[in-house]
């Protein structure tokens, strides 16, 4: 499979699919090549069907549609990408799941160690280091931006996301969601020191 060409409609799609940036600075293509790199780390660790993992983590997002979850877009999307391709119908089809239900993190439904992988990279993505770049950018370009408002603002993050650790759906991706919340809280430390 070549994955440089996944990679380039993916680029393509997420351009063009409608989905507002909830920030200028975040993108989703960004954020999918970030998935991308977990699932294969985690895929390393785990096992399971490498082509199923990468790709369902590639297109995951690439769907979006204001009156309709953007799992199902996407999964539509890919799946009729996947089939120009020829892959085999088989492989379509978990992928295609994998993306329906990727975004449904509490969910306790026996599901496949390719879809447990894919939805603890879309879950770590954002926890860890990115998000002190993503509450400091975000607080940066709003009205009366202070590093103490940026402070706030992690610890904020750090206090809603540590429960979050039950969403993983694999030992590996739990392991790694607890190193990314104690950078948080170390950092978090070492800010208040210097802050106050």
């Amino acid at each position: 499979m070549n994955y440089a060409e996944v990679i380039d409609f993916v680029k393509e799609q997420t351009a063009v699919n409608g989905r507002p940036p909830n920030y200028p600075f975040r993108s989703r293509f960004e954020h999918t090549m970030r998935v991308y790199r977990w699932a294969i780390k985690l895929q390393s660790k785990l096992g399971g069907d490498l082509d199923i993992i990468v790709l369902a983590a590639l297109l995951h997002d690439v769907g979006w549609d204001d009156e309709r979850p953007h799992g199902e877009v996407g999964a539509e999307i890919a799946v009729n990408y996947l089939d120009s391709l020829g892959v085999d119908p088989q492989k379509i089809a978990k992928i295609g799941e994998i993306i329906m239900i990727h975004e449904e993190k509490d969910t306790d439904a026996d599901l496949s160690l390719e879809c447990r992988i894919v939805m603890d990279a879309d879950l770590l993505d954002e926890v860890g280091a990115i998000s002190v770049l993503w509450d400091s950018m975000a607080t940066a370009i709003e009205d009366e931006a202070s590093y103490k408002r940026a402070y706030y603002r992690i610890k904020n993050f750090y206090k809603i996301n540590k429960p979050k650790i039950k969403r993983c759906k694999t030992e590996a991706g739990r392991l790694e969601y607890s190193k990314r919340m104690q950078l948080l809280e170390d950092f978090i430390f070492q800010l208040e020191k210097e802050l106050f």
